[in-house]
């Protein structure tokens, strides 16, 4: 059981950095400039920047080619740098359509929405990576380990969260 934890959060890693690493240098410029959608409300809204998308993807992308070089060769988890990327970039993909359907559904930023703001970085995390590099994916993240992330990741985004929040990177603790 130990293995499977480990190589969940080790497969997981670059997913990981990348999304709390978007809070820590984002700022600036929001990625939907500010534009509203059909509905009135904004399209993503100010949580959502360019600065922290390339930032959060780029530290994502660092983690994971860290990763390449210190795996034991023939190891679970040898990522490709297609998984590196897609990983990375779809952990922050899936964040920011999150964002968009609670625009849509009248949440203001930092609202909870159970269970979804917890696992929506994963969910863009994986079907980026299964789009783009559907071997890797399936040879990688057997059912022991898919379930596995599903019951650590609510947990890891929890208390990232609320440790965000007492060193005021966040307003709210979730």
């Amino acid at each position: 059981m130990l293995e499977i934890i480990i190589n969940a959060i080790w497969l997981m890693m670059p997913a990981y950095i990348s999304n709390p690493m978007a809070v820590v240098f984002g700022g600036g410029t929001p990625i939907d400039l500010g534009k509203k959608w059909g509905d009135g409300r904004r399209i993503l809204g100010d949580g959502k920047t360019i600065r922290g998308l390339l930032a959060g993807t780029t530290c994502g992308i660092i983690a994971g080619l860290i990763q390449m070089q210190i795996s034991p060769v023939g190891s679970l988890g040898i990522f490709t740098y297609t998984a590196i990327v897609t990983i990375s970039f779809g952990a922050l993909l899936g964040d920011i359509v999150k964002s968009f359907f609670k625009r849509r559904l009248g949440f203001t930023r930092g609202a909870k929405l159970l269970l979804i703001d917890q696992l929506d970085f994963v969910a863009g995390a994986w079907i980026l990576t299964y789009a783009f590099d559907p071997q890797w994916f399936i040879m990688n993240f057997t059912p022991q380990i898919i379930i596995t992330v599903l019951i650590l990741t609510p947990i890891f985004h929890r208390l990232t969260n609320i440790f965000g929040y007492y060193i005021k990177l966040k307003k709210e603790p979730w």
